[in-house]
């Protein structure tokens, strides 16, 4: 356990409705309806090049459907709504190279009073084990670090949704399963609800208690599965557990069958 305890947060419920899009002529989804339920972990996987990142844009409100809608806690989406955080796959790109940590995490915190915003980047630092690493700048960091301060930086606002694009793409093996493992905990901990889009099939039934299987595009959803492990989960006995092997082989047939159409 951590030095310093997560302050536990709303839980936030999303839907989709019938949500499209288009660029110009090129559709890149297409009638995409989903609910991502309140204080669980949903995952989007579909093979590359499906709009998985383009719904997600829509649904932080960075981007707008060419139809449908998106309600966040009831309201429209139309415009970055509050309660919202985004981690992205290039931490590179999303970290400042010339501030600190510490200095990294507080950005987006600079409304609030000192000494809130001094308690809100340390409880999120020990939340993510970077704890005695306030002082290195990016670059002296490793990508799995990296990786944790954005995910510290996210989880400092206090979300009710957090939104994950590939998180865990750019690093090894080793630490894309430690970085999973921190995600479960984390969202054990504060009961937010997260969304995470992968191409990632173990990544996708490991992490979900929900999982939303795009097709090929323009993109339909091909289906929608409740993922029934226990939690916590473990990256043996989890993935050794017969229901983990035939939910993964499920979601595999689902996106080789929506592929080939």
């Amino acid at each position: 356990m951590t030095s310093t305890e997560l302050t536990p947060v709303t839980s936030a419920e999303l839907r989709l409705d019938s949500i499209s899009k288009s660029y110009g002529d090129n559709m890149a989804v297409r009638s995409i309806s989903a609910d991502v339920p309140a204080g669980k972990v949903s995952v989007i996987v579909g093979p590359s090049g499906c709009g998985k990142s383009t719904l997600l844009r829509i649904i932080s409100g960075l981007d707008v459907p060419t139809d449908g809608a998106v309600t966040f806690n009831g309201e429209r989406v139309d415009g970055v709504p509050d309660g919202l955080a985004m981690v992205f796959q290039d931490y590179s790109r999303s970290l400042f190279p010339w501030m600190h940590v510490d200095k990294n995490i507080a950005f987006p915190l600079k409304k609030l009073p000192k000494d809130e915003r001094v308690r809100r980047v340390q409880e999120a630092i020990d939340a993510v084990g970077l704890s005695g690493k306030e002082k290195l700048y990016p670059w002296q960091m490793s990508g799995g670090m990296q990786q944790r301060v954005a995910i510290a930086r996210a989880l400092a606002s206090h979300p009710s949704l957090l939104l994950m694009d590939e998180p865990y793409a750019s690093v090894d093996a080793q630490t894309r399963a430690d970085l999973e493992d921190l995600l479960l905990k984390i969202q054990a901990e504060l009961g937010i609800t997260v969304l995470v889009v992968t191409h990632d099939i173990d990544e996708s039934v490991y992490l979900a208690d929900h999982i939303i299987v795009l097709s090929a595009p323009p993109s339909v959803v091909a289906e929608t599965i409740d993922v029934d492990l226990e939690r916590p989960r473990d990256q043996i006995t989890t993935k050794e557990d017969p229901r983990f092997t035939a939910i993964r082989a499920h979601v595999t047939k689902l996106l080789r069958r929506t592929d080939g159409d």
